[in-house]
């Protein structure tokens, strides 16, 4: 299946996605990105599991104060970062959709009226700080609405033709208006309104948007000034073919080229081992260390849900919870929401419907899942090993240890039911793991397994010591 995500025409990062997922990487040159270290992230973000939420859309009043009385809740799932998209005003003028794009931003320093106050904006940053959660918020940095403050006031920070006249960042993104970073004003205003919000409201850090369409060094600069602030404050990229962002700047890349490859391969399109080929080209590609999201559900793409269908999307969240890197929730995905399932759901009101019938308790399985990944280190270092399997077209299959355990996952990506047999020196003492809220199943011994469709396993080995 191949589609055009709903942001304000990314066509250009789907061709690249695309293409890296499909094309093995040459071994780096000593200058590249991928022959140095990513910078050193704090380590409880390797631990860490992040929710993402669409204010207008997490509940039916569509504010801050709905997120606040659902605190507990997110706490219990298992979430430690939430990621608010973006909270400004969305401009009018060329909007997209009834309502337009959150990610066209009218002004830097206000909140959206819908969404509540400052001080509604401030309760639920409080909230999730005493229960031990971060608060991200998403940062458009490269591109502002069309009526936006700054073009009346500083039409000198856009970029413009030859002409004089303002333009887009690039064609098919007709509802914003271009930022010039060659403009040494328009930087220091930029980083001045990132400590703005960490100072006005204490934002742990920001996920920046199309991050790969603003200069490096204005990030790098940037992040030097915030942790002045905050030391640990994290920076998340929308990084795609831009891997020299988690070199200094960023502490977690999108993963996007992974997400391409999911898609791909769940809607029959590519098979299985196209994910194994995309995560090695990855770990090419990108500073050695970087880290990863890891999501199957997010803004830009019809609910996983309406994709795969419930069992579909919880195999491939069972893939993403289990690999390297940090896991993504989008919310609504705990309950198997599918309301975002058309093209203008970025552009209109579609809210999580947090009660459909029919599901199994994805909630408590993927409760149990996070728990799993959070108890044992294996599943927070960068170490996974891919394993050969005799149906390569359906099923991944890889380990994950630590110097206790060793875990095996096996996951079939096809809702075909399949034998399989994989490639183990020493299949003995693999035990599977129950995961609470699953139904019982079949067992046989390694290595040969049967799964039915989406049917997905984990298996436990204590190491010796």
């Amino acid at each position: 299946m191949k589609r055009i995500p709903r942001h304000t025409g990314r066509w250009l990062a789907v061709v690249l996605l695309s293409w890296l997922a499909l094309n093995p990487v040459l071994t780096p040159a000593a200058d590249t990105p991928a022959a140095k270290a990513a910078r050193k992230s704090p380590e409880w973000l390797r631990q860490s599991v992040v929710y993402e939420i669409f204010p207008r859309n997490f509940s039916k009043e569509g504010d801050f104060n709905a997120i606040t009385a659902r605190l507990d809740e997110l706490k219990d799932l298992g979430a430690d970062v939430l990621w608010l998209m973006p909270i400004h005003p969305i401009g009018e003028k060329m909007k997209k959709g009834t309502i337009g794009s959150p990610y066209a931003v009218r002004d830097y320093y206000a909140i959206n009226p819908d969404y509540g106050t400052g001080e509604d904006f401030k309760r639920l940053i409080g909230g999730a700080h005493q229960r031990g959660m971060k608060v991200v918020i998403d940062i458009v940095a490269g591109h502002t609405a069309w009526d936006n403050v700054l073009i009346t006031q500083h039409p000198e920070f856009y970029k413009k033709d030859a002409t004089g006249k303002i333009i887009p960042p690039n064609p098919d993104w007709s509802d914003v208006a271009g930022l010039n970073f060659e403009n040494k004003e328009l930087r220091r205003y930029l980083v001045d309104m990132l400590k703005h919000w960490m100072k006005e409201y204490r934002v742990d850090g920001f996920r920046c948007d199309v991050a790969f369409t603003v200069p490096i060094d204005f990030w790098e600069s940037a992040r030097a000034e915030l942790e002045q602030i905050n030391p640990e404050v994290v920076l998340f990229a929308d990084a795609n073919a831009a891997p020299g962002l988690l070199a200094k700047a960023f502490d977690l890349d999108n993963s996007g080229a992974l997400f391409s490859a999911l898609n791909r391969v769940m809607s029959g399109v590519s098979p299985a081992y196209l994910l194994t080929k995309s995560w090695e080209n990855t770990k090419q590609q990108f500073p050695a260390g970087a880290l990863h999201l890891r999501f199957s559900d997010n803004h830009e793409d019809v609910r996983a849900v309406a994709r795969f269908g419930v069992h579909g999307a919880l195999a491939a969240q069972a893939l993403m919870l289990t690999l390297d890197g940090v896991p993504l929730f989008y919310n609504g995905m705990e309950v198997g929401d599918a309301t975002e399932s058309a093209d203008p759901a970025l552009f209109e009101r579609m809210p999580v419907f947090w009660q459909p019938s029919g599901r199994p308790p994805l909630r408590a399985i993927y409760r149990n899942l996070i728990k799993l990944r959070k108890a044992n280190p294996a599943f927070q270092n960068d170490d996974v090993l891919w394993l050969q399997n005799t149906t390569p077209a359906e099923v991944v299959t890889f380990l994950r240890k630590d110097d206790k355990n060793e875990f095996l996952i096996v996951v079939n990506l096809s809702s075909r039911m399949v034998t399989t047999s994989v490639e183990l020196t020493a299949p003995e003492g693999f035990t599977a793991i129950k995961i609470e809220g699953m139904p019982p199943q079949l067992i046989s011994a390694l290595p040969e397994i049967r799964l039915d469709g989406y049917e997905w396993r984990i298996y436990q080995r204590p190491l010796s010591k």
